[in-house]
């Protein structure tokens, strides 16, 4: 596999897993950016070697064939997507598509839960099995640290300060930062860690990772994904609503939501950039207005 390819591969992974891409639209991502690939492959180009030109030049000659704006413009934005996942994994330092024009899609609003549907997920998973107290630790941990899902699969058990009640995350770019460890995650942490959770996990010993899947392997991201899947579907909460992103940001909208300075949530979340946390004010203010909406007297006509 080519170091094009690989990148390619993680991006996909990424947006059906940390994102919830339907499957339709991640096709439509894979071939637009494989057909960009194919023409840098002709002109002996490499996502490392590629320059803001030549996204100029293979954009027009799209044009010059006779495809549709709007395929042009899904087009740039696949393409658009892909280098700024490079740049955020680190893969690449500055991310070529910056000066093209056109393409731009409106950055779509974070679909969070409702807080009652979060409890009642949370709720739902029972405390009987080594696999119950694992999975109800991790959905803890994701809505109540807003951990990415990658985060979460990287966790160590040495990343864990019971004392100081904190865990250190490690995030893009090898980027750590150390956040709150709440009561609740507190104390269904030591449940999984206590008799009868993790240690009967085979390899429980042997694996320094937070989480174990089935056969004693650190948990994977679609591993993950598949138990927040399954525990959606006991809590009755539709399968194309839920992911670990879904928790990122629901914890990112409630805590703003209660009040929280945004600072404080760019902390907690990673975020290099404000900008990137103040979607979620976004969210917060549409969520005001349709509650205004809904119980203020004087709000309709």
């Amino acid at each position: 596999m080519t170091t094009t390819e690989r990148y390619l591969t993680e991006y996909v992974a990424w947006l059906s897993i940390e994102k919830g891409r339907s499957p339709a639209t991640i096709e439509a991502y894979r071939r637009d950016i494989g057909a960009f690939c194919a023409w840098m492959t002709q002109h002996k180009l490499t996502v490392i070697s590629v320059r803001d030109n030549k996204f100029e030049q293979y954009f027009n000659e799209l044009r010059s064939a006779g495809q549709a704006d709007s395929s042009i413009a899904r087009a740039m934005s696949s393409v658009r997507g892909w280098f700024g996942f490079m740049v955020d994994e680190g893969h690449l330092a500055n991310d070529p598509t910056a000066r093209l024009k056109g393409g731009h899609r409106g950055r779509t609003l974070p679909k969070p839960l409702g807080e009652e549907e979060v409890i009642a997920l949370l709720d739902s998973v029972p405390h009987s099995t080594p696999s119950d107290l694992r999975d109800r630790a991790l959905l803890e941990l994701l809505y109540d640290t807003g951990a990415r899902v990658s985060e979460a699969a990287g966790i160590d058990l040495s990343d864990l300060d019971f004392d100081e009640e904190l865990i250190l995350v490690t995030g893009k770019g090898s980027k750590q930062r150390l956040v709150p460890m709440g009561a609740t995650l507190r104390s269904v942490l030591r449940d999984y860690l206590g008799a009868g959770g993790r240690s009967e996990f085979p390899n429980a010993r042997k694996v320094t990772r937070l989480f174990l899947n089935a056969r004693g392997g650190s948990l994977t991201r679609q591993g993950i994904d598949l138990i927040i899947h399954k525990r959606a579907l006991t809590a009755g909460i539709e399968h194309s609503r839920i992911s670990a992103h879904v928790f990122r940001h629901s914890c990112a909208t409630h805590m703003l939501a209660h009040g929280a300075d945004i600072r404080v949530v760019q902390e907690l979340l990673g975020h290099a950039s404000i900008a990137t946390t103040q979607i979620y004010t976004a969210v917060s203010v549409t969520s005001l207005q349709r509650e205004y909406r809904n119980a203020h007297p004087r709000a309709h006509e």
